[in-house]
């Protein structure tokens, strides 16, 4: 090969390699916060990554994903956070509002889609929902607003009894509303309520113990993103002590447990997928409304009931969303 052929032939290497490098930087990076574990968030991601490719966004093929796992711990959330400011990640996508504070609080210029309860302007998070304002946008998933009907549910489904549990997380912002909303709807019903705090997980232990002891004839676990990642513990202590309980998710009664009242998890992750890929598109996020579920489903685990010795009411099962058997 002449010297000048060689010469062009490097160059064109070289010039091919330069290009596919810019490709690959262009390339952009969600970064993924979320306070559980990637076992039981199976479903979740999957829901996530659907909603992205809706909007052209596939993982491996135009967009890569940073993930990041507390694994159920609330106080490794702020440096997890800061670890995907530090990688410049284009968009931060996280559950729950302990993760969506953690991001707010790491940067205020990367946007950040979210899924999250409660009153998010009274937090501060944005200025309102049809303008967030600022960098955040997402979905919400109303999750504590619905603690009030679930405990309705709960005490129709199981008439007899008289003393309810409430189950909070203390280290959450949203368990002090949560207690006065569900007080409320207690006193309502002419119900006890006895309220029970776990925040780690010898804690939900505890609670189940003193749940016992107090002879509570039910349970209705709180809203929250931590009792979320303690799923299976919950299900099978509710079924140890013969305790029914009422849960936020459909997963949670597919695993076992007795009824949920709430949206959808997939359907929001999905949604949240979607408000990602049209930010990587172009849109801001403060020009894009945050959207609230409009359907909320009712199931029941009829084998769970049968082994508690529930009959379900009629006008309940009516109006159940999902039975599973």
């Amino acid at each position: 090969m002449r010297r000048r052929e060689l010469i062009l032939l490097l160059g064109g290497a070289m010039t091919t390699a330069h290009t596919l490098c810019a490709q690959q930087k262009a390339m952009p990076v969600i970064g993924f916060l979320s306070l559980g574990s990637p076992g039981p968030s199976a479903p979740s991601l999957a829901a996530f990554h659907q909603g992205l490719s809706e909007t052209a966004y596939v993982e491996g093929h135009n967009v890569a994903i940073e993930y990041r796992w507390a694994e159920g711990h609330y106080d490794r959330l702020p440096a997890l956070a800061a670890d995907l400011v530090g990688r410049k990640v284009d968009v931060i996508a996280t559950f729950g509002t302990p993760g969506i504070q953690a991001a707010k609080s790491a940067t205020s210029t990367i946007p950040i889609v979210f899924m999250g309860g409660g009153d998010l302007v009274a937090a501060g998070l944005v200025a309102s929902l049809a303008r967030p304002g600022g960098n955040l946008t997402g979905v919400s998933i109303m999750g504590p607003e619905l603690n009030p009907k679930r405990l309705e549910l709960l005490s129709d489904l199981v008439p007899q009894a008289r003393v309810i549990a409430l189950l909070v997380n203390p280290n959450s912002a949203a368990a002090e509303p949560t207690i006065r909303g569900v007080q409320e709807a207690a006193r309502a019903k002419g119900l006890q309520l006895l309220i029970l705090k776990a925040g780690t997980e010898s804690e939900i232990d505890d609670a189940f113990a003193t749940l016992i002891e107090r002879h509570a004839g039910a349970l209705l676990i709180g809203a929250d993103p931590f009792f979320a990642t303690r799923r299976d513990q919950l299900v099978a202590l509710s079924a140890r002590y013969a305790v029914p309980a009422m849960h936020e998710w459909r997963e949670s009664v597919a695993a076992g447990g007795l009824i949920s009242y709430g949206s959808s998890q997939t359907g929001l992750w999905r949604r949240a997928g979607a408000f990602v890929g049209r930010i990587l598109a172009g849109a801001k996020p403060s020009d894009l409304p945050i959207e609230q579920p409009t359907r909320f489903e009712l199931v029941i685990n009829l084998k769970t009931a049968k082994a508690l010795g529930i009959a379900i009411p009629p006008l309940i099962l009516a109006r159940a969303d999902e039975v599973i058997e």
